[in-house]
């Protein structure tokens, strides 16, 4: 059954996609990505092989020679979605958009797909794309995939869902071309698992620390006034709770209300919000520790998107740069969010292991 079947994931980055596919013995043969930073966590924490290649670039044999002989293939991926956020109130329709630089790696997913025809396929993004410019680019995507025979299903989800402790809702589209494919049902919608549960156990740090046991457990050093701010925020709160000497000329303005968030804090005994590329600065959202003075280390982070509290990110042979870590990390697929989709795809395979191809 899943012996049978071999997966590659494109844009794998840090691995969170592959090693949810990893956790349900679906067999991930190759990630491909072109940030050659995430060659280390991605090798060193599940046994595929990172090449460095820009999907552009891709060829269809090229892909093709990735599959080992006599096995159905799977191709996964999630196309960087940076497009989707940065130009949300571009609403012009673009004369060639295939041409656009922007959306030029989504088309060549769906070129790939079509030259390569995997028995079943997975595509992961943010919301807005099933919308953006009027759902251009995402029927751009899924009419060429129905006409060759895929059956497609495609949903927005919430990571919270499925056991994953971050509101964090995604775009995930399932095709096969065996039959119907259905995301599985939530697994976690009465029972969210919270802050606390997640990192509440961690050693204490003090802004600017490194716990000597792990040098991911890291949090950003403060500035004085920084620090001060941090104190007078209480728990789940943000800058409104602040003095009005504390706060920014900016957030005293009518316009600086839509941004409460920032300077937050998160509560133990919620879910923490969507974990971005910024998420250990504390100006960049609600990224404050519920309780330490301090944002969230770079650990707390990787576990806040459901990653193995002993996944390695760090290269003992090269420099520490936080910033590349806190991409590699908000980037990414949460590992338990890529299990649900595995998992979707080895209940499918399961029932269609029958039938004639």
């Amino acid at each position: 059954m899943i012996e049978q079947y071999s997966t590659v994931d494109l844009f794998c980055g840090s691995g969170g996609l592959t090693h949810g596919f990893n956790l349900e013995g679906l067999k991930v043969v190759a990630g491909i990505d072109f940030d050659s930073t995430c060659k280390y966590s991605y090798e060193n924490n599940n046994n595929s092989q990172f090449l460095h290649y820009d999907i552009l670039k891709l060829s269809a044999k090229e892909l093709q020679s990735l599959y080992p002989p006599n096995t159905y293939k799977i191709l996964v991926g999630c196309a960087p979605c940076q497009p989707f956020s940065i130009f949300t109130k571009n609403k012009s329709k673009a004369t060639s958009l295939e041409e656009d630089e922007r959306w030029r790696l989504l088309y060549s997913f769906s070129n790939l797909i079509k030259e390569t025809r995997p028995e079943i396929i997975s595509m992961e993004n943010v919301p807005l794309l099933k919308t953006f410019n009027q759902g251009i680019v995402f029927n751009d995507f899924i009419k060429p995939l129905k006409k060759i025979g895929y059956y497609l299903e495609y949903k927005v989800v919430n990571a919270q869902d499925y056991g994953v402790p971050q509101r964090r809702k995604r775009l995930v589209l399932l095709g096969s071309l065996l039959g119907p494919i259905e995301f599985i049902p939530p697994t976690h919608s009465n029972k969210f698992v919270t802050v606390a549960e997640s990192i509440g156990h961690l050693p204490n740090l003090n802004a600017g620390e490194i716990d000597p046991h792990d040098p991911l457990h890291r949090s950003r050093s403060l500035r004085p006034l920084s620090k001060t701010r941090i104190k007078a925020t209480p728990e789940g709160g943000s800058w409104v709770d602040w003095a009005d000497n504390l706060k920014l000329e900016c957030h005293k303005k009518p316009s600086g209300k839509p941004f409460g968030s920032v300077y937050g804090r998160m509560h133990r005994n919620e879910v923490a919000p969507t974990i971005t590329t910024y998420c250990t600065g504390l100006n960049n959202g609600r990224f404050g520790h519920p309780v330490q003075d301090r944002a969230i280390s770079l650990r707390e982070a990787a576990i806040l998107q459901s990653f193995p509290h002993d996944y390695k990110f760090i290269d003992p042979n090269k420099k520490v740069i936080t910033g590349t870590l806190a991409r590699h990390i908000g980037n990414a697929v949460p590992v338990l969010l890529g299990r649900a989709i595995a998992k979707s795809i080895k209940k499918h395979i399961t029932k269609y292991s029958n039938v004639n191809r």
